[in-house]
């Protein structure tokens, strides 16, 4: 198990360094920030000192070595927008990023474990016929637009919620409620086809045989054997919810560190994209060693093979 967990741990850190190093060379691609940052009109003179100052005028080579060589320290440099350590910017925002991914993916796996699992215990009827409907929609039902089609129907007509912002629990629903619409569809759609898959095992039939209860073969014998899939995906959409929620941030102005990242990309504001992008990658290789940590948990022949 120790093992097992090292190398996938040195896989992660690989990829981090991966997608950081893509990050460092896309980014002094977008253009140069000393445009932005100084007013229309400055001279080259003051243009070439601030890109002294801000140490642009090295080579890319020297920029990535003494950018590889801060970020191991924790220091990914001054915010170019905010004047300060571009991490703490990051930080500050990633708890109103957990507090939204964590709500989605709560709504995603309660609704979309209870519809996938109705789907495949009453395979064949309509309840199975309208959980598949639905879930096709959710996945394919872009993010904005659910985003502006809730706020002009939630927010505009009935004035149940806000249109965004951040601070009170009426803020949540809505963002928590677009976000959520493809994790449920994601969930819902696996479960019922791993739930599906299991029953077909001999060792439903027999415990169906020896005289269990359905209620009892569908908890202990269907559905925990059902879980691995789910989990998996649980964990890639945790990552993607982490990482991927600038569009619905954006949509309700919700201040997460996916809007940071696009504002920053607008202002070519170089250290924040690269700490905000290091932070997701992060968090992104923690929760899949915790779902490795799980299956262990869940399935006691990984266990034994480990």
């Amino acid at each position: 198990m120790p093992r097992h967990l090292t190398s996938r741990l040195g896989e992660g850190l690989i990829a981090i360094w991966g997608v950081v190093t893509i990050v460092f060379v896309v980014s002094r691609l977008l253009g140069d920030p000393a445009v932005l940052l100084l007013p229309i009109g400055a001279t080259e003179a003051q243009m070439h000192e601030l890109r002294t100052q801000l140490g642009l005028d090295q080579s890319l080579l020297q920029q990535y070595l003494t950018f590889l060589l801060h970020a191991l320290k924790g220091d990914f440099g001054q915010s170019f927008q905010f004047a300060r350590p571009a991490l703490d910017v990051v930080l500050e925002r990633l708890p109103a990023t957990a507090l939204l991914a964590g709500c989605a993916l709560a709504i995603g796996v309660l609704i979309g474990g209870m519809a996938g699992a109705l789907a495949a215990i009453y395979r064949g009827s309509a309840i199975e016929g309208l959980v598949l409907l639905v879930a096709l929609l959710g996945q394919a039902t872009p993010s904005f637009w659910l985003g502006i089609m809730l706020i002009l129907l939630f927010a505009v007509q009935l004035g149940w919620f806000p249109t965004g912002g951040y601070g009170e629990w009426q803020n949540l629903v809505l963002p928590s409620v677009t976000l959520a619409c493809f994790t449920t569809a994601s969930i819902a759609r696996l479960l019922r086809s791993s739930m599906l898959d299991v029953m077909r095992d001999d060792y439903v039939r027999t415990a169906y045989a020896k005289g269990l209860s359905p209620r009892r073969v569908y908890i202990w014998h269907v559905g925990r054997n059902s879980l691995i899939p789910v989990i998996t995906m649980t964990g890639i959409l945790a990552g993607e919810l982490l990482g991927g929620a600038a569009v619905t941030e954006t949509v309700f102005a919700w201040p997460g560190v996916g809007r940071l990242i696009v504002q920053a990309i607008e202002t070519k504001d170089f250290p924040v994209v690269q700490a905000g992008v290091a932070v997701v990658a992060t968090i992104f290789v923690l929760v899949n060693l915790l779902v490795d940590l799980l299956y262990t948990l869940i399935d006691p022949r990984i266990r034994q093979e480990s």
